[in-house]
């Protein structure tokens, strides 16, 4: 039978009430007190209760994350920093992947305020604005990242998307490139938006005309990317250099390069938009825009921390990191 507090009060021949400071560190208990209930505690195996101690502190030592993937070097980089960061301030995280469904975030989010969390960091889906509304009104300490979520008063971070793809444009104009074509995220979504309108603006300012055929939009899948670059690859007058804002689609985009037998970057350029860490392994090693998801959490636990420490929920912040060019192997100028 597991061990109680009880039990571990009568061992150490004080009272529950006592017992359960001396455990807690609360700085009435005399320090000899306090190595006895601990000694007891050891002896008999004792595991705090947590639910009733969140009932009853409004605390529960731990913080849930929101991500949609972790085969995405961004999803999982940000958790491993959360991670990494929680252990430091002693808190335990719980991960949820929801594959971008609102409704399974939606039911993360609930269990977070069932269960008492003390913070949740969303990099999720965009939506359920009222229930992240919902736990800044509880107290609750929370982090949007990734997306915008319209409606919400919680801190948010996010990298600058358009910015992004300035970037990427920008470096492929600078080259000489005039026929680029883009493969995107769908337009509903933060990312696939901005990094549409980044795109378009460097086009704009440039003054080379944005041609529809050469965009494709869509979801974030592999098979996505792999029938949009074929498409583009297959026009009368093919692209001279090609731009990947769609992080999932690039694992089926760069397969396709190779089996058509296009040489990078003798006769395409290729930079994609997000940092994964086998693109500098790719021959040639790819050229990006990082989008600093290491810095995103860190930024995103330091608000968390301010909430979690009662320094301010900072309501409403909106914090963009901006991107960062990486310039590698895959962009040339175009042949003449």
């Amino acid at each position: 039978m597991p061990a109680t507090l009880s039990s571990v009060a009568a061992q150490a021949k004080v009272s529950t009430s006592t017992a359960s400071r001396a455990l807690s560190g609360h700085p009435s208990v005399l320090p000899a007190t306090r190595e006895r209930v601990l000694a007891a505690a050891a002896a008999l195996h004792y595991q705090p209760n947590r639910m009733a101690s969140a009932l009853r502190t409004n605390r529960s030592g731990l913080l849930g994350l929101v991500v949609n993937n972790l085969r995405i070097a961004t999803f999982h980089t940000i958790a491993e920093t959360l991670q990494a960061w929680a252990g430091e301030h002693r808190y335990q995280v719980l991960v949820c992947t929801t594959g971008g469904d609102p409704e399974r975030e939606a039911a993360f989010l609930q269990t977070a305020r069932m269960h008492h969390l003390d913070g949740v960091v969303v990099a999720g889906s965009g939506a359920n604005a009222d229930l992240v509304n919902r736990l800044v009104e509880e107290g609750r300490a929370i982090v949007t990242m990734n997306r915008e979520v319209p409606g919400s008063r919680a801190p948010s971070v996010m990298t600058d998307y358009e910015t992004s793809a300035r970037l990427a444009t920008d470096h492929l104009l600078g080259l000489g490139h005039t026929r680029i074509a883009a493969i995107e995220g769908p337009p509903e979504i933060t990312s696939g938006r901005l990094h549409h309108a980044g795109f378009a603006g460097a086009l704009a300012a440039a003054g080379v005309p944005l041609v529809p055929e050469l965009v494709a939009r869509g979801p974030f899948a592999m098979s996505f990317g792999r029938a949009a670059a074929e498409a583009v690859l297959r026009l009368p007058q093919p692209p001279t250099a090609l731009l990947v804002s769609n992080h999932e689609a690039s694992l089926g985009v760069l397969p396709v390069l190779g089996e058509v037998g296009l040489r990078v970057p003798d006769e395409i350029s290729v930079i994609c938009t997000e940092e994964e860490p086998f693109y500098s392994w790719w021959t040639p090693p790819l050229t990006t825009v990082d989008n600093r998801a290491e810095d995103q959490a860190r930024r995103a636990a330091d608000l968390l921390l301010a909430q979690l420490t009662g320094g301010g929920s900072a309501e409403g912040h909106a914090e963009l990191l901006t991107p960062t060019l990486v310039i590698r192997g895959s962009t040339a100028p175009p042949r003449a």
